[in-house]
C-alpha cells in the first residue's frame, strides 16, 4: 500500500458520511490493485511508421504493410498530453432519495463512486475535473493531476447538497462547450429527465470527441417497488404528493420503469457509450468491479 499512500492520505479519501474506511478498502484493496488504466486506450492517435528493431512489442506491427512490402514496420502512436477525466455529478433533488433497503442515498453513493474512480485516475498521474449540477452548473472544478487535488474534489462533492430539479440536456450542452480537453467524461445520474433532451446533450459531448461513460444510479425501491400498504408518495423536483394503493399499480409501474432503463441503455449503445446501472443496495466494491469489468471488455473488443 505504500506506493499508493504517497498519492493520498487515506483519511482524506471521501470524507463522506462516515464511510472513510470503506472507501479506503474499496479503492486500495480492489481498484488500485487490479485495474491500473481503465480509462486509457482511446487517447492515443496514430502518428507514423518506423522499422522494427529486436525487442519491440509485436502488438504494434502493421501486418498490412508487412504483407505488401515483406518488411516489418511498427505503428507509432502519439499520446495526448492533456488527457483528463471529468466527473459530472447530478445533485438534483431526486438524487437525495434513499429507501429503507439502501444504506446511502443515490447522491452519496455517486459521490463515493466518483471519489474512488478519481483516486484511480490520479494514481495514473492523469488529470481529474468535476462539475456538479441540477438545473444549472453548481460547481466547476478545473482538471488537475496533483495528488492533493482529490481533497478539493471530495470537499466540493460533500459541500454541494441536493438542489433543484434536473435539466440534463441543457447542462450537457453547456459542459460540452466548457470542457476543452479531449478525454473521458463520466456522468453519474439517475437520468430522470426527458430522454430526447438527454440524447442531444450526450451527442454534443461525442461531437466534441469525448469518450462518455454513463453510470446510472438508482435506488432498489425505484426498480423493485416493494410497497404494499396504502402509501403517501412524496413528489420530488416539483411533482405533487400522491396517496395511492401500491399493489394495484406495481405491475404497470415496473413495466414503465424497466422500459425507461432499457431506453437509457439503448440510447447509450446507439451513441457507442458505456452504460452501467448501479443500484445503491449494491456493495460499493461490487459496483466498481462491474464498471471496471465492463471497461475491460469494451477495450478488449476495440483492439
Amino acid at each position: 500500500m505504500e506506493a499508493h499512500q504517497r498519492y493520498l492520505d487515506p483519511a482524506t479519501l471521501a470524507k463522506l458520511n462516515g464511510l472513510d474506511l470503506k472507501a479506503r478498502l474499496i479503492v486500495e484493496g480492489y481498484v488500485s490493485g487490479l485495474h491500473k488504466s481503465p480509462f486509457r486506450g482511446f487517447s492515443i492517435e496514430f502518428a507514423e511508421h518506423r522499422e522494427y528493431v529486436p525487442g519491440d512489442d509485436l502488438r504494434y506491427v502493421d501486418w498490412k504493410v508487412f504483407g505488401k512490402s515483406d518488411r516489418i514496420y511498427l505503428k507509432q502512436y502519439e499520446e495526448e498530453t492533456n488527457f483528463a477525466c471529468w466527473f459530472l455529478l447530478d445533485t438534483s433533488e431526486s438524487m437525495s432519495y434513499r429507501s429503507d433497503g439502501a444504506s446511502l442515498s443515490k447522491l452519496d453513493y455517486a459521490r463515493h463512486v466518483a471519489a474512488a474512480l478519481a483516486y484511480l485516475v490520479l494514481n495514473q498521474q492523469d488529470a481529474v475535473g468535476l462539475a456538479t449540477f441540477d438545473r444549472g452548473v453548481r460547481s466547476f472544478v478545473r482538471a488537475a493531476a496533483q495528488p492533493t487535488h482529490l481533497k478539493q474534489l471530495c470537499h466540493v462533492m460533500e459541500a454541494d447538497g441536493t438542489g433543484d430539479d434536473t435539466a440534463l440536456g441543457p447542462i450537457l450542452h453547456e459542459l460540452a462547450e466548457r470542457i476543452r480537453q479531449r478525454g473521458v467524461v463520466v456522468l453519474l445520474s439517475d437520468l430522470f429527465d426527458d430522454v430526447e433532451a438527454l440524447r442531444l446533450g450526450l451527442k454534443h459531448l461525442r461531437h466534441r470527441r469525448q469518450e462518455v461513460i454513463v453510470l446510472q444510479v438508482i435506488d432498489p425501491a425505484e426498480q423493485d417497488f416493494p410497497f404494499a400498504d396504502p402509501t403517501l408518495f412524496k413528489g420530488l423536483e416539483g411533482l405533487p404528493e400522491l396517496m395511492t394503493e401500491p399493489r394495484s399499480l406495481r405491475e404497470a409501474y415496473q413495466r414503465e420503469f424497466e422500459g425507461f432503463l432499457g431506453e437509457a441503455g439503448a440510447l447509450c449503445r446507439d451513441l457507442q457509450m458505456d452504460h452501467v446501472l448501479l443500484r445503491t443496495d449494491q456493495p460499493l466494491d461490487l459496483a466498481l468491479r462491474t464498471f471496471l469489468s465492463a471497461r475491460a471488455r469494451r477495450r478488449s473488443a476495440a483492439r
